[in-house]
């Protein structure tokens, strides 16, 4: 069930406005912790290009290197909003582990949402042998101007990417699938 306060509507949608603002823009970023050392990301260069843009939804592949098979979805929904991520390998195709994420499950604010991994996503995570992500929260926050970063915490794991605003790069190449 989704958790809506009065206020909801207008921070999710204010939100949202922020990312679609940034529509067809390209940034830098770097993994700003990590308490696991994942290598992949690890020394890589990273992109966030805010790419695909609607009145409801805004896709931004993510690329880690040569790896262009990460695309956040930021879905602005009736009541509240929907982030979901959608693996791709080269050849276009779907990964076994894809579209999860979850729905906003308060206001959050302008600034910063939170996104528990919702049913469909745990059910994903144990049937694929993630059991330990079920408990996953991905954060999105932007510091208009300055930063967005993408952060996922859950028990024993914290990892955060943060993009640079101030300085647009190159546009990369279409997310594989796209």
């Amino acid at each position: 069930m989704v958790y809506c306060p009065a206020n909801a509507d207008s921070a999710h949608e204010a939100f949202y406005t922020q990312f679609k603002g940034l529509c067809g823009k390209a940034f830098s970023g770097s993994v700003v912790k990590d308490d696991q050392a994942d290598p992949r990301f690890g020394g890589k260069h990273i992109i966030l290009h805010v790419r695909d843009c609607s009145d409801t939804e805004i896709r931004m592949p993510m690329h880690v290197g040569d790896d262009h098979s990460r695309t956040f979805i930021l879905r602005l929904m009736g009541e509240g909003l929907e982030f979901r991520h959608d693996h791709r390998h080269e050849d276009g195709s779907p990964d076994a582990v894809t579209l999860y994420g979850g729905v906003t499950i308060a206001a959050g604010s302008s600034d910063r949402q939170d996104f528990p991994a919702d049913d469909k996503t745990k059910v994903l995570f144990v049937s694929n042998g993630l059991d330990v992500s079920v408990n996953n929260v991905w954060t999105i926050s932007i510091i208009p101007n300055q930063t967005v970063t993408y952060a996922l915490n859950r028990p024993n794991r914290e990892f955060a990417i943060s993009f640079d605003l101030t300085k647009e790069v190159q546009n990369p190449p279409a997310a594989w699938g796209y």
